[in-house]
C-alpha cells in the first residue's frame, strides 16, 4: 500500500524534477548545448571539405605524398565532424513508443567513434612516418609550407567554433580532432621551413611522430570517459558516496537502497534510488525538495525515486 502511494507521489514529482531539468538545462546551456552547434558544425564540414579538395590537388600536382597523406586524414576529420553533428541531432530526437529514453546515448556512441577514429588516424601516421625515416623523399618544401599554413588557419577556426561547447563529451570530441589536426598542419610548416632551409628530409617523419604521439595522449581521457559512459558508468564528475549521503541525510530517510546514477548521454544524468522511510513515504513536498537539491548540487536532472516504510526489495547486488 505505501509503495503504491510511493510510486503515484513520485511520478508527480518526477513530471516537475523532469520540467525543473530541462527549465535547468535552457537557463545553463546544459541539456541542449548542442542545438545551438548546428551552424558550427555546417561551417566547419564546408571549411574542410574545401581543405581536402585543395590538399590532394596540390599534393597530386607536386607529387608529395605527404600532403596526400595528409588530406586523407582531414577526410577523417570530416567524418569525425559528420558523426558529431549526427550524435548531437540523434539527442534531440523525442522519445516514442519504442524508444522512451529518446536517442540521447547517440551522443556517447559518436564521441567514443570520434576518439577511436583519432586513434586510428594517429596510428596510420606514425606507421607512414616510420616508413618515411627509413626511406626519406625529396619534398616540395615552399607548397607543402604554404598548403599546411593553410591548414592551421582552417583547423584552428573550425576547432575554435566548438570551444565553448567542451564540457558536453561529444562536442570536446570535435574539438580535440580539430586541435589535433591545426597541430598536425603547424608540425608540417616547421618541418617543411627546416627542410627548405637546411635541407634535412627526416624533419617531416620525426615531427610526424612527436605530434601523433602528443595526440593519443590527449585523445585516450576521451576514449577512456565515452567508453565508461556507454557501459553505464558514473560520470567522472559525480561521487557516488557523496550522492548517497546527500540523499541519506534527506530528513526521514533512514536507508538509501538500489541507488544507480548513469549518463542518458553527454549532457544529461539519470538517476534511480529506494529510499526506506519509517515514519512514512515522502510526500510531494518531500519528493520535489529531493529532486531540486540533486539537481542543484549534482546537476542530475531525471530523478526517480521511490519512498516506502520498509525495504520493499532485496538490494542490488
Amino acid at each position: 500500500m505505501n509503495s503504491s502511494h510511493a510510486h503515484h507521489d513520485h511520478d508527480h514529482a518526477d513530471d516537475h524534477g523532469h520540467d525543473q531539468g530541462h527549465a535547468h538545462g535552457h537557463s545553463h546551456g546544459h541539456a541542449h548545448a548542442p542545438e545551438s552547434f548546428d551552424r558550427a558544425f555546417a561551417i566547419g564540414i564546408a571549411l574542410n571539405s574545401a581543405f581536402v579538395a585543395i590538399e590532394a590537388f596540390y599534393g597530386w600536382k607536386v607529387g608529395s605524398l605527404a600532403l596526400l597523406a595528409d588530406a586523407g586524414h582531414n577526410l577523417s576529420d570530416v567524418a569525425g565532424l559528420v558523426l558529431a553533428w549526427a550524435g548531437a541531432a540523434a539527442g534531440r530526437l523525442k522519445p516514442d513508443e519504442r524508444h522512451s529514453y529518446g536517442f540521447k546515448r547517440a551522443s556517447i556512441l559518436a564521441a567514443f567513434a570520434n576518439a577511436l577514429l583519432l586513434l586510428v588516424a594517429m596510428g596510420s601516421l606514425a606507421w607512414e612516418a616510420v616508413d618515411r625515416l627509413q626511406s626519406p623523399q625529396p619534398t616540395q618544401g615552399l607548397t607543402i609550407v604554404v598548403v599546411a599554413a593553410i591548414g592551421i588557419v582552417v583547423n584552428t577556426a573550425t576547432a575554435l567554433l566548438f570551444l565553448r561547447g567542451s564540457h558536453d563529451l561529444n562536442l570536446r570530441g570535435a574539438f580535440l580532432h580539430m586541435a589535433a589536426d591545426a597541430l598536425v598542419s603547424a608540425g608540417v610548416v616547421v618541418a617543411g621551413l627546416l627542410t627548405l632551409a637546411y635541407g634535412w628530409q627526416w624533419t617531416d617523419p620525426v615531427a610526424s611522430l612527436i605530434i601523433a604521439v602528443v595526440i593519443v595522449v590527449g585523445t585516450w581521457s576521451l576514449f577512456r570517459q565515452s567508453l565508461h559512459l556507454m557501459v553505464d558508468g558514473v560520470p567522472a564528475h559525480l561521487n557516488l558516496a557523496d550522492v548517497r549521503a546527500c540523499l541519506g541525510g534527506l530528513p526521514g530517510v533512514d536507508q538509501v537502497h538500489d541507488l544507480h546514477v548513469w549518463a542518458m548521454g553527454t549532457s544529461e544524468v539519470a538517476l534511480t534510488a529506494h529510499l526506506v522511510m519509517p515514519s512514512g513515504p515522502g510526500d510531494d513536498e518531500f519528493l520535489r525538495h529531493a529532486t531540486e537539491r540533486l539537481r542543484e548540487r549534482f546537476g542530475i536532472s531525471h530523478v526517480t525515486l521511490q519512498t516506502s516504510r520498509h525495504p520493499v526489495m532485496s538490494a542490488c547486488a
